[in-house]
């Protein structure tokens, strides 16, 4: 597999998701359609999806099936992935609830909270008291883990994880979490992109 940069592999589940709003009518397409309707570069497209294992065809483009089917190979979407929840707030209880992950090959099996009170179930699936986290870690096997816990409880949170053998963490905490090199980090800071958002506002 080809090394992606980052801002390729971030745009891949756009293409994705726009190539399966499209009627199945649609056999073929380009990589300038996909450009004109996202509102990107054509050769920008073109370059994203040469990462990936499809192929187009001179004037014909992509089979729009194989493109898609190619997309998700390189996702890892068709091979499932268990991750579990930290913080079962009102964001917490969203993203269990939340049936897209399905779409990606991930499936959310739990939430931990160490508030009892919050403890029961959300759209089928449990919310646990997180003094057994650990054994719920590992008897799910979860390799991925969202933490949306406040800032205080989140490096706690990702120590516990990494521990347990998680390899990724998408974290809405506002604080940069230390890790080893073993585990990837996303950090999802809510209001520092609104503040961005709306310096563009000014």
């Amino acid at each position: 597999m080809k090394e992606i940069p980052v801002t390729s592999l971030q745009r891949l589940p756009i293409y994705l998701n726009y190539l399966k709003t499209l009627d199945d009518d649609i056999v073929n397409i380009s990589s300038k359609a996909i450009a004109d309707a996202l509102n990107m570069g054509e050769v920008l497209v073109r370059k994203d999806l040469a990462y990936t294992p499809a192929t187009g065809k001179t004037r014909v483009g992509y089979n729009r099936k194989e493109l898609i089917a190619a997309i998700e190979e390189y996702l890892g979407c068709n091979s499932k992935k268990n991750a579990v929840i930290f913080g079962a707030g009102g964001l917490g209880r969203a993203l269990l609830a939340y049936q897209g992950f399905k779409n990606y090959g991930i499936d959310i099996v739990a939430a931990f909270d160490t508030d009892s009170k919050k403890c029961g179930r959300i759209a089928g699936k449990p919310i646990i008291n997180y003094s057994y986290a650990k054994e719920g870690i590992r008897k799910t096997g979860a390799c991925l883990a969202i933490i949306a816990t406040p800032a205080s409880a989140a490096q706690e949170v990702a120590d516990l994880l990494v521990s347990c053998g998680v390899k990724a963490i998408l974290n809405f905490a506002p604080i940069l979490l230390s890790v080893p090199d073993t585990c990837v980090v996303r950090n999802m800071d809510v209001a520092a992109n609104l503040a961005i958002l709306s310096s563009y506002l000014a």
